[in-house]
């Protein structure tokens, strides 16, 4: 992988399956997230973008809380929104996340994605420690926050080089399309996004 956006989220375990001895559920799902992830690199130009998106979302879309990611990226203007805008923001949302991991995850280079099995609480939520390390043996660490939904534990926030959270980032990023747009402008903004990302080459 010769472009690692660290913009998201999001990340990474494992040589083949996840390298994680956990037994806590909120660390499995991390471990399922990243032998997609693994898989998906390794597919690399052969798969292409668009094929490396189809491959992603399905896993990503069941791990992380995407439509409570969403809300917190809109901030408080969330609350006074339409339904139909509502849903229609946690789908651009969805599409940009799910763009991000497939452009920029885009091959394989001898990179060790590890899971911290001690996993930690804080009141609610779960905090599961990982690192990126490539084949220079430079070392990046991700943290998963995690909440229980539904009965099955889901990203809620990721925080980069282990302390920058990705949603309040994207909140900042956000905030003045939200002001001077509204949801329609948001949705256009963030579909936008998404379109380059997916574009090849």
């Amino acid at each position: 992988m010769r472009r690692i956006a660290l913009a998201l989220i999001v990340l990474f375990v494992g040589l083949g399956p996840a390298l994680s001895q956990s037994s806590d559920p909120a660390a499995q799902q991390i471990s399922r997230f990243y032998d997609a992830l693994l898989a998906s690199m390794k597919g690399g130009k052969s798969l292409g973008v668009q094929g490396r998106y189809r491959k992603l979302e399905p896993v990503i879309t069941q791990v992380f809380d995407l439509p409570d990611m969403t809300k917190y990226a809109v901030g408080p203007a969330w609350d006074k929104m339409s339904a139909a805008d509502q849903q229609a923001l946690i789908r651009a949302f969805t599409r940009m996340t799910v763009a991000d991991y497939a452009k920029n995850f885009d091959s394989y280079d001898g990179e060790q994605f590890t899971v911290d099995p001690n996993v930690q609480t804080r009141g609610q939520d779960k905090l599961v420690s990982t690192k990126l390390i490539t084949a220079s043996k430079s070392v990046t660490p991700f943290i998963y926050r995690m909440r229980e939904a539904g009965g099955t534990w889901k990203v809620v926030d990721v925080f980069l080089n282990g302390f920058v959270s990705e949603l309040a980032t994207k909140r900042s990023d956000f905030a003045s399309t939200v002001a001077s747009g509204g949801a329609s402008a948001l949705v256009a903004k963030i579909n936008s996004l998404a379109d380059n990302l997916l574009k090849e080459g």
